[in-house]
């Protein structure tokens, strides 16, 4: 196969002539090194003297700075210069480690192994390696073959599974914004890709089921199995400072194969919902993709029926913060959500549930209420977003608010109604926003679950991927080191 004329190929591996640019650099092992440096984190320096504990290094530019040899670092050969795994370098210190992914990057290479990890650096941009003609160069090739990329560790994990009939695991973890949620999409596309072709007439090297089904166009298991995406992440995924479309909740998904590498079923475990975006944000942030989409116009009659007439801004649980997220157009993506509810076989009941039960928050985050004078008790303030909210649960509004304002208690063994005063009846709307969201939420992943829950297929061993939420600490952890100090 002619990788070279691939357009993505480009992006995973340098050409012969780079690479013996990149190998021809003067080196001296004595003298090359690496100095820490306050913006650039190290930069490269070639010692000009030593006198005692300290080192004359001369950088970039001619300038002379006097380096203490414990802080100098030492450089690696040139013909590591790029290098597709780092755990070949012969000086495997911060500085080269940091010097090879930042060299990569600057060439576009995102993907870097570290032996049995592979690192990859989020480009902020689309490449065209998750092609179709991409995902065909790493079927059934060896790691060691191909550069370094998500599809060949997929592959391998694939293989493995087939050849030593075992379970295996892959883990994708790095901070928010790091890409985690793009490179989990983009192993499950591939196992339904390899899982497919193993019914279409396999990969090499692998034995294929037989089959004398004709083939005919139909929704299939692998069609499905992408299309959770759409769904979880609009209802799990929102803005945050660091990135557009943050999964807020980890989730663990195992795809099932037969024998022959067939996909068989597949099934998800959520972990973590952050609850507490359902009604606060923080600036710069957005609530869950669902609430913008559902007020998007894409279903021209949905706000009438969801009882959506005010403006967006004017819905307190999800306009504290940012409405809009630049390049996303929130109708476009109400569009990728319900087609996979569709694909997904949701019934339009299910589907015009899920939003009502979405408008509904909105419509509690507006509710007013008062407190009652020289009383511990609070009273409502106008019943109109209490009615609207209460016709989307389709339940009865008065008793909605007695539940809030005089909640039922069980004292020995008896009931009795608590009073609550106006700050603890706005806490239980919260609570009770966050935790119907909560329970949501999990009904969507039962209910993807089922659809992905095949039967007659059998099921020999399973791949799971572990995609976990990310969360910003550095600052926190900085805080720590500089109080402990």
């Amino acid at each position: 196969m002619d990788y070279e004329n691939d357009p993505g190929w480009q992006y995973l591996r340098r050409t012969r002539e780079q690479m013996l640019q990149d190998q021809s650099k003067p080196y001296d092992s004595k003298k090359n090194v690496w100095i820490p440096d306050e913006e650039e984190g190290y930069i490269a320096g070639e010692i000009k003297k030593t006198e005692g504990n300290m080192n004359t290094v001369v950088v970039a530019g001619g300038t002379e700075k006097s380096v203490k040899k414990e802080l100098c670092q030492e450089m690696n050969p040139p013909k590591f210069e790029k290098t597709e795994d780092m755990s070949n370098l012969t000086f495997l210190n911060d500085s080269s480690v940091l010097h090879n992914l930042r060299a990569r990057y600057g060439c576009m290479l995102i993907y870097t192994y570290s032996g049995l990890f592979c690192v990859v650096i989020n480009p902020y941009k689309r490449l065209p390696i998750y092609t179709d003609s991409v995902a065909r160069m790493f079927m059934g090739k060896r790691r060691t073959e191909m550069p370094p990329h998500l599809f060949a560790v997929s592959d391998e994990a694939f293989r493995n599974m087939l050849q030593n009939h075992e379970n295996q695991s892959m883990l994708i973890t790095g901070e928010s914004g790091a890409g985690k949620t793009e490179n989990t999409k983009k192993v499950i596309a591939y196992f339904a890709a390899v899982g497919a072709s193993q019914a279409e007439g396999g990969i090499p090297g692998v034995p294929t089921e037989k089959s004398d089904k004709p083939k005919e166009k139909k929704v299939t298991l692998e069609d499905q199995i992408v299309q959770t995406n759409p769904v979880l992440e609009a209802f799990g995924n929102a803005k945050t400072v660091r990135n557009n479309n943050s999964s807020r909740f980890g989730k663990f998904i195992r795809i099932h194969f037969s024998k022959y590498g067939k996909v068989a079923s597949c099934d998800i475990e959520h972990y973590l919902l952050e609850k507490s975006r359902v009604i606060r944000q923080a600036p710069g942030e957005r609530c869950y993709h669902i609430f913008y989409q559902i007020y998007s116009d894409f279903i021209p009659t949905l706000k009438k029926t969801l009882r959506l007439d005010k403006p967006l801004k004017d819905y307190w649980f999800i306009a504290q913060a940012e409405l809009k997220i630049d390049g996303v157009d929130d109708k476009e993506e109400h569009g990728l959500t319900d087609e996979a509810m569709h694909i997904l076989k949701w019934t339009d009941k299910e589907i015009i549930d899920c939003y009502r039960i979405v408008a509904a928050m909105m419509h509690m985050g507006n509710m007013k209420f008062k407190q009652r004078p020289r009383e511990e008790q609070a009273e409502p303030d106008g019943t109109e977003d209490a009615d609207r909210a209460a016709s989307m649960y389709g339940v009865d509004t008065d008793e909605m608010l007695k539940a809030f304002l005089r909640p039922r208690v069980r004292v020995g063994n008896e009931w009795v109604n608590k009073g609550q005063n106006q700050d603890q009846v706005f806490w239980a709307v919260g609570a009770m926003a966050k935790g119907l969201y909560s329970r949501m939420f999990h009904w969507i992943v039962m209910k993807c679950n089922l659809t992905l829950d095949q039967k007659g297929i059998p099921r020999d061993h399973f791949i799971g991927v572990l995609d976990i939420a990310g969360f910003e600490i550095f600052d926190v952890i900085q805080q720590l080191r500089t109080a402990l100090d």
